[in-house]
């Protein structure tokens, strides 16, 4: 069970905690929690101040976050217990007082300090909720997350090693279920192989919770937060939004990678194997049902599943030269994409031409030269990508049609439907793109209901 940051933002979210782990009817249990909402926005940005102002301005940034740490314990605690809590708030405020200063000075990396920095937002916030799980009664036991996930050494968006973290997480969390205890951890906090402090990336506490329930064969794994399941659309652009009973793991992953933040984009992978079950629910109101994400998905009468977008994207069109029957080009491109930059993302590929995304437009001026070499290349800024989702997509007739005549106002610069036939994408000018999911969801949500 994986409770987000606004499932803990405040004593009344730590509380309902453990009235949604009585729900569980005797299950054994293991929770996952991210910090505390903007806890972690708050840990990077005393990063930058740090270096562009000074340390001290930065650990004075963080006070106030520390103050919420020790306004739950003192609501949910005794005073001895509180007392413990606060403790152990001033000792994580000392140490990252000293990183802060040692990132300012330059004495050792940024990235892995910054990583060392923003864990203590998972460690702060799993330690008071175990605090707060036994007052409350449960058996609940603190584990340092860093013990279980075990990654390679690329800071702020490493990668798990899987045989390790599978075999650590057994070893440290097998004993404690066995003893019928409720192990805590922090998500999205890891560590390499030498042991050094190392983060999944933004979101990423998600994907801690898929791995742990993996490791251990879970039954479920449930990812708690403050909306009632996968929406349909991003609520903020689309207020009309609503709750997706099923997806599969393969729309929930496209979703995820295209844009709608519910869920990291990695958060299946590690379902996959074993078909674990992934559900979604909303904190704050646990009785509904919210979306369950599985490997096969009850028949719907309409395809379209979902509409995700993800603005502020740089589009690169290379077309390469004509040589048919032979991919070779294609090939090489590929492999000059993904070798030229972490933040480029292929879309499609064929034997003439090669759709790209760069998220960092830092980079664009070495993608450009390095992709010139395979033929003629166009680039477009300020685009966004809006992908509509649902298994059996490529089987709707006249799909791209649909699409192009119901946005026949808005410029429309391709269309990519994904080989597998689970999502399609285009790209609109990132101005237009709320326009666009709108008026998708009313054609194929909304109007559903005149059916």
């Amino acid at each position: 069970m994986k409770f987000g940051g606004t499932s803990v933002e405040n004593a009344h979210a730590f509380a309902r905690v453990g009235r949604i782990l009585r729900m569980q009817n005797d299950s054994r249990l293991v929770v996952v929690v991210s910090a505390i909402s903007g806890v972690t926005d708050a840990l990077l940005n005393s990063v930058r101040i740090a270096c562009e102002v000074n340390p001290e301005a930065a650990r004075r940034t963080l006070e106030r976050h520390f103050e919420r740490h020790r306004e739950v314990a003192r609501a949910l605690l005794p005073t001895r217990a509180a007392v413990n809590v606060a403790t152990e708030i001033e000792d994580a405020g000392r140490e990252i007082a000293e990183a802060l200063k040692n990132i300012a000075s330059g004495r050792q990396p940024r990235p892995l300090l910054q990583d060392v920095i923003v864990s203590y937002g998972e460690r702060l916030s799993a330690t008071l909720l175990t605090a707060v799980l036994v007052h409350d009664g449960f058996p609940a036991k603190y584990v340092d997350a860093r013990h279980c996930v075990i990654t390679d050494a690329v800071h702020g968006q490493a990668a798990p090693v899987m045989a390790k973290t599978f075999s650590n997480t057994r070893a440290a969390l097998v004993p404690l279920l066995e003893a019928g205890e409720i192990p805590v951890l922090g998500g999205f906090i890891a560590a390499s192989e030498d042991g050094t402090t190392t983060t999944l990336g933004r979101g990423g506490s998600d994907y801690t919770a898929t791995l742990v329930g993996a490791a251990l064969g879970a039954r479920e794994v449930q990812i708690w937060t403050d909306v009632p399941g996968v929406l349909t659309a991003n609520p903020n652009a689309v207020k009309e939004a609503r709750t997706i009973p099923q997806l599969s793991y393969a729309e929930a992953a496209a979703m995820a990678c295209f844009g709608a933040k519910m869920l990291h984009p990695k958060t299946v992978e590690p379902l996959i194997a074993q078909s674990i079950p992934l559900r979604v629910g909303n904190s704050r109101a646990p009785t509904e049902a919210g979306t369950l994400v599985c490997a096969e998905v009850a028949a719907s009468p309409h395809v379209i599943k979902a509409i995700a977008h993800k603005p502020d994207t740089t589009v690169v069109h290379v077309t390469l030269p004509d040589r048919r029957g032979s991919n070779g080009d294609s090939s090489l491109c590929l492999k000059a994409a993904h070798y030229s930059n972490p933040s480029v993302n292929v879309l499609t590929a064929s034997e003439t031409s090669i759709l790209l995304t760069v998220d960092e437009t830092g980079a664009l001026d070495s993608i450009r030269e390095e992709m010139l070499g395979y033929g003629s290349v166009v680039i477009e800024k300020q685009r966004a990508l809006a992908c509509l989702v649902g298994e059996g997509l490529r089987e709707v007739p006249d799909f791209a049609a649909h699409i192009l005549s119901t946005l026949k106002e808005i410029d429309i610069s391709f269309i990519a439907p994904d080989a597998s036939g689970v999502y399609a994408l285009f790209g609109v000018d990132e101005a237009r793109v709320g326009d666009a999911v709108r008026q998708l969801h009313k054609a194929f949500f909304q109007m559903r209901e005149d059916d």
